[in-house]
Parts: structure tokens; sequence; C-alpha cells
């Protein structure tokens, strides 16, 4: 019995250094020597994973820019040109500093400026009343007013106006994650570049259809009139499928189009307000001429004598 119980002790013990030695050898085949500046990277990052650099997490960001041994085309939202700066100090790179950007809302179809016409009730979340129905507008291309976008972001930095309807950007919280954008089925929001002291120009508005029926459904809906386009000295307005568009990388700011747009659907954010136009003086009522002086014909000698 004793030898039956060493028999199988040994047995075992055979077998399971046998298998301890064959997995030493095929770990050390297809271990995976992992750079130690990873952890370095990973550690600088603001550990948000928001996604916004466009990788899953932070750490798949930083093993991102490891392996490719460049900081082109990469970029932390969240953290900014600082934390890129230290990256870029680990990795022993130079990093283009890049200008802030922040969520703008590109559209101004509120319920005073687009009234109800339809009462939606269903699934409160944007994703589904889009497959739906055009709004409670009617515009198809508006704000469905559900807080998609305000549930997307992870920043507190998105919140729904009662009184509008509209979905509010906190300037001081947004990190320009992208979140909100990709949450949005009709696509109302854009990445733009802050700007600075916060000035931005932008088109409040992504409704394709032509003026009239905008204009039907949202009091300050772009009606493509192309007045915008023609008054921008830098070619920085383009007018596509009846919608007025603002290039953020040509526009210097100068705000002439912003008075030219009948339906002020053009937005100027954080501007000092404009200088009154001097009334034109109404000019002095001409005084009458002076009527002619009576010329008196000389007298002749005969008529004296007459007289």
């Amino acid at each position: 019995m004793n030898d039956v119980m060493i028999y199988a002790v040994v047995s075992l013990s055979a077998i399971g250094l046998t298998a301890a030695v064959i997995l030493f050898f095929v770990a050390q085949k297809f271990k995976v020597v992992e750079d130690p500046k990873i952890d370095e990277v990973g550690e600088a990052l603001p550990s948000a994973n928001c996604g916004g650099c466009g990788y899953a997490g932070c750490r798949a960001f930083a093993e991102a820019i490891v392996k490719s041994g460049s900081l082109e085309g990469f970029n932390c939202p969240v953290g900014g040109n600082d934390v890129m700066s230290a990256v870029a100090k680990i990795m022993g790179l130079e990093v283009e500093e890049k200008e802030p950007m922040i969520a703008v809302l590109r559209c101004n179809g509120s319920r005073e400026n687009a009234p109800q016409k339809i009462k939606y009730e269903g699934a409160a979340t944007c994703a589904f009343a889009h497959g739906l129905y055009s709004g409670e507008s009617g515009c198809p291309y508006g704000c469905l007013g559900l807080g998609d976008c305000a549930v997307s972001c992870d920043f507190d930095a998105l919140y729904m106006d009662e009184k509008t309807g509209l979905p509010v950007v906190d300037a001081d919280k947004c990190v320009a994650c992208g979140a909100c954008v990709k949450a949005c089925p009709r696509n109302i929001f854009e990445l733009r570049p802050k700007g600075k002291k916060d000035r931005r120009i932008h088109v409040a508005c992504i409704n394709k259809e032509k003026g009239a029926p905008a204009k039907k459904n949202c009091g300050v809906a772009c009606i493509g009139c192309g007045k915008c386009v023609k008054v921008c000295p830098f070619d920085a307005i383009t007018l596509i499928n009846n919608l007025a568009y603002i290039d953020y990388e040509k526009c210097k700011l100068c705000r002439k189009c912003v008075p030219e747009c009948p339906t002020n659907a053009i937005h100027e954010l954080h501007f000092p307000p404009r200088k009154p136009k001097p009334e034109k003086k109404e000019a002095a009522p001409e005084k009458p001429a002076p009527a002619p002086e009576q010329v008196k014909e000389p007298v002749s000698a005969e008529s004296k004598e007459t007289n």
C-alpha cells in the first residue's frame, strides 16, 4: 500500500515538474517585452479614459505613442498642451502646441425660435426619436432636446436648458473629448477652436432645406441667401446645399458676415458690443435765394420836362 502511494506521489511530481518546464520554455518563447516608457507615459496622462484621443483609454493611447515613436497625429484633448509636453519630454521628442478646442452647438432651434407642432411620446433618447420622426418643431435637422449629449459627457460640461430645450456647453468644463459629437444622431455638435478670449463665430444651423421650408420650421434657420459669402473678404464661408458654413481656419473674426444674415443664423460669441453707427446729420434746409433787386430805369430829360 505504501509503495502504491509512493509511486503515485512520484508520478504526479514528475508530471508536474515536466509541465512546469514546458510552461517555462513556452513563456520564454512567447513572452512580450513591454517598453517601460508605456508606464511612464500612462502616468503622465490624466486617466480620464474618455476616448477623445481616438483610443480605448489612456493605456491604449500610451502604447500607441510609444510604439509609434512619434507624436504626430496624437493629442490628448483632456490634458491639452501641458500633458502632451510632459509626454514629449518622456519620449525625448518635441511637440507642436495645438489650439484648445471646444464643443459648439450648431443649432438655435429653441422653443421660441422653433415652436412645437408635434408632441412626442416615446423613449426619451435622441437616438430612438431620430428614427421615428423629424422633431417636435418639424425640422428634420434640428436638436431633438432629449439630452443624449448631456448623458454622454463625463465631465459635466453639458446640461439641458429647461427654458430653451437646447443643450448648453460649459466652456470652463468642456475638454473637447468629442463624446457629444458621437452621441448626437443629428450631428449638431462640432469641435471648433476656443479662440482668443473665447471669441468664436459660427453658423448656428445645419438645415439643408430650401429657404421657405427651413424658415417655416425655425425662425432663425439659414435660408441659403449667400449674403454672408459675398461679404466675407477671406473666402471663409461656403454655401453648399442651401447651408452656409464658416471655415474656422480661414475666418479672421472680422464679423462682417454677422449683420448681413437676415435670419440671425450667424452667432458671434464673447465679442465687445458693436459701436452704434453715427446718425447721419440732416442736411440744413436751403435758404431761399434773395429776390433780385429791382433796377431803376434812368429818367430821361424829356420825361422831366413833361412832368
